[in-house]
C-alpha cells in the first residue's frame, strides 16, 4: 500500500531524514519508533506534503505522491493525525469531526463516517454539542482521530497518539486504534512508547539521527536483546500481552 524509498528531507539547509525506507501492507499497523528528536514527525510531515521530499519516493497505492499539496494527498487516502492533538477550542466536538470531511461532497457517506466515528469513541457522542475546550487530554486524542477518521482514509498515520495521557486512557486508545484497523483502515503509528506500539504492531522500525537502525516483527523486536537494552529499559515486561479491542 505505501512504499517509501530512500526518502531523504529536512528543515531549510538542515537535513533530518537520510535514506528512509518503509513499508505498510494493507490492513496493517506499522510502527516508527524513537526518541525525541530522531526524526519521526519529519518524516510523517514528508508523507503529508508538509515538507518536500529532497531525494527518494513515496508510492501509495501504486501512484507516486512525492511532493503532491497536502489537500491531493488526502484525496489519495492518506491521513495524518497530528501530534499536537490539534482540536479548534471554540468549535463543539461535531463541528471538529466535520472539518475532517473537508475534502470530501458526499453528504450521505459523511453523515454514516460520523455515526461511524462516535461508535469508536462513545464518549464523544455524549459530548458531542460540548465546546472542544471543555474535553479531557484523553478526549481530544479521541477527538483528533475521530476528525482523521472523517477523511476516509485508507492509510491513517498517527503522531504520538499516546503522548501525555495517563496509562488507563492509553490502553482504550490502542485498543481503538486496533478495532480502526479491523474495520479496514490500515494504520501507520510514530511512538516513543516503544512497548506499547510492539505490542499492537506488526511490524516495527526504529529511527535514531533520521536513520533506520533496526527494523523486524514486532514480536522478534520486543524480543531483541538490542531493542530491550537500548529502547526497553533491559526487560520486556507482559510481552505476550495482547491489547483487544
Amino acid at each position: 500500500m505505501l512504499k517509501v524509498s530512500g526518502l531523504s528531507t529536512g528543515y531549510g539547509k538542515l537535513q533530518i531524514l537520510r535514506g528512509i525506507d518503509l513499508n505498510v501492507a494493507e490492513g496493517g499497523i506499522v510502527t516508527l519508533l524513537g526518541g525525541n528528536g530522531t526524526g519521526k514527525s519529519t518524516f510523517l510531515k514528508a508523507l503529508s506534503g508538509l515538507l518536500p521530499v529532497w531525494e527518494g519516493s513515496i508510492e501509495f497505492d501504486g501512484q507516486k505522491i512525492q511532493n503532491l499539496p497536502p489537500h491531493e494527498i488526502v484525496r489519495c487516502g492518506l491521513t495524518q493525525v497530528t501530534q499536537g492533538k490539534d482540536a479548534y477550542p471554540a468549535m463543539t466536538v461535531e463541528e471538529n469531526l466535520k472539518l475532517g470531511a473537508y475534502v470530501r461532497k458526499d453528504k450521505i457517506a459523511i453523515a454514516e463516517d460520523l455515526e461511524r466515528v462516535y461508535s469508536f469513541f462513545p464518549r464523544l457522542l455524549e459530548r458531542r454539542t460540548q465546546l472542544a475546550a471543555t474535553l479531557s487530554g484523553g478526549e481530544v486524542q479521541m477527538l483528533v482521530i475521530g476528525r482523521g477518521l472523517m477523511a476516509r482514509p485508507k492509510l491513517l498515520m498517527l503522531d504520538e497518539p499516546s503522548a501525555a495521557l495517563a496509562p488507563k486512557i492509553i490502553m482504550d486508545i490502542f485498543a481503538t486504534i486496533n478495532r480502526i484497523r479491523k474495520s479496514g483502515v490500515s494504520i501507520l503509528m510514530v511512538e516513543q512508547n516503544v512497548r506499547m506500539a510492539l505490542l499492537l504492531a506488526e511490524y516495527g522500525y526504529i529511527i535514531r539521527d533520521g536513520v533506520i537502525l533496526i527494523k523486524g516483527d514486532a514480536k522478534d523486536l520486543i524480543n531483541d536483546p538490542n531493542v530491550k537494552k537500548s529502547f526497553l529499559g533491559g526487560t520486556v515486561a507482559n510481552s505476550t500481552h495482547e491489547i483487544k479491542a
